[in-house]
């Protein structure tokens, strides 16, 4: 992953700062300080240069009284930083399997190969309840550069595992279906039914995988 690769060759607070956005849906400056034990003004100096370099835009988040606060969130341009499935690449394999198999011969390679990572997942899940399932699987995606964390309400009832990134960005706009049977893998792995939600506000998103439980 070159963003960890970065990190371990340069270590500077500025992709520090740009990990914690990665993982959230937008932060303050106060928030960025607390989360990485720093200095108000020192994060926000760092902030203020990534946002003169582009990899940064803010926008303002209400508050039930007062003045709305000032949130930092990544910008397109950081999107290179993060892994991605080969997306330029596979999109044209697909679109030339297609052209010479048929209509349905992207389908079927795609299909392919979530069945093909479902069963190596399967072998190395061995939980034997679905919040530890999730937690082993969570850790799997987040190893592949998913940003994956697993977040649970037991008074709810509510299980799901939440992504901040996705590698099949390109080949998931070209061929929805990507979404779909990504979903169906959760829901093998986890043998519960598995709801995807795509979570968008302000310019921001991620990915949320809600588990059934009840």
């Amino acid at each position: 992953m070159l963003f960890t690769l970065l990190r371990e060759l340069y270590r500077t607070p500025a992709l520090d700062v740009i990990v914690h956005l990665k993982r959230s849906t937008g932060m303050t400056v106060s928030e960025l300080a607390a989360a990485m034990k720093m200095s108000y003004m020192g994060v926000k100096q760092h902030c203020v240069e990534l946002e003169k370099k582009g990899f940064l835009d803010t926008w303002r988040r209400p508050q039930a009284t007062g003045r709305p606060e000032k949130l930092y969130r990544l910008t397109h341009k950081s999107d290179p930083l993060f892994p991605q499935t080969g997306n330029e690449l596979t999109v044209d394999l697909l679109i030339t399997a297609q052209r010479v198999y048929g209509e349905t011969a992207a389908q079927k390679l795609l299909f392919s190969f979530f069945q093909a990572r479902a069963e190596r997942h399967a072998v190395k899940l061995r939980g034997k309840s679905v919040i530890e399932r999730a937690e082993q699987l969570a850790r799997m995606r987040a190893a592949e550069g998913c940003l994956s964390k697993v977040e649970y309400d037991a008074a709810k009832g509510g299980l799901q595992i939440v992504e901040y990134h996705t590698p099949f960005g390109e080949i998931g706009r070209k061929y929805p279906v990507v979404h779909e049977l990504e979903r169906q893998m959760f829901q093998s792995l986890l043998n519960h039914p598995v709801e995807r939600v795509l979570e968008e506000a302000s310019g921001l998103a991620r990915i949320v995988f809600r588990v059934r439980t009840l």
